[in-house]
């Protein structure tokens, strides 16, 4: 899907984004259907959320909404930090894992198929968003309750809302990337 097909979706008010529900109970608990379609942020765009965060091999990178696995990869692969993917989508975790073995990473990274909001993230000291603005802000609490003060928090084109301007704002083309820190 490209960027236009997916701000055309997110425009129509799409609600209740990354949770999941079995499609029927006869295909059982391993089946789900996503409310949001998988668009993945530009390697360029993700080298660049990294470098916005001080992404370092001090780093622990929780990619919340993790698709393929590229942003845990490149955390590892060129920032030489550890990476951890969440996503509810069992085909993009096993991709990720996939793109993991190509990258020589699986001692770096790990992908857990889980609903972000019920995900433990403490040991995060970055994480990173390409959720919608309605996500953002319904994840904004979880972010502050469980992440310890330091913790840098980047977002490829969607803030947090007027409520908590982000401290540093980057533009990439037609990309932007939002930058937090937790207090």
């Amino acid at each position: 899907m490209d960027r236009r097909r997916f701000l055309a979706v997110m425009s129509a008010g799409a609600v209740g984004l990354w949770t999941a529900r079995p499609v029927s109970a006869d295909e059982g608990p391993n089946y789900w259907s996503l409310d949001v379609p998988f668009v993945p942020t530009r390697e360029e765009v993700v080298e660049e959320m990294l470098r916005v965060a001080g992404t370092g091999s001090n780093d622990i990178v929780y990619d919340l909404g993790c698709g393929d696995g590229r942003i845990p990869i490149i955390a590892a692969a060129k920032f030489g930090a550890r990476g951890v993917g969440i996503d509810i989508d069992p085909e993009r975790i096993r991709e990720a894992n996939e793109n993991a073995r190509a990258a020589k990473v699986t001692d770096r990274v790990r992908f857990i198929r889980q609903d972000l909001f019920k995900a433990d993230i403490s040991e995060a000291t970055v994480v990173t968003l390409y959720l919608l603005p309605e996500v953002n802000r319904r994840l904004k609490p979880k972010l502050l309750k469980e992440l310890k003060p330091g913790t840098r928090i980047v977002s490829h084109d969607f803030s947090m809302g007027a409520d908590w301007p982000p401290e540093r704002t980057v533009k990439l083309g037609g990309d932007t990337i939002y930058f937090w820190r937790i207090p």
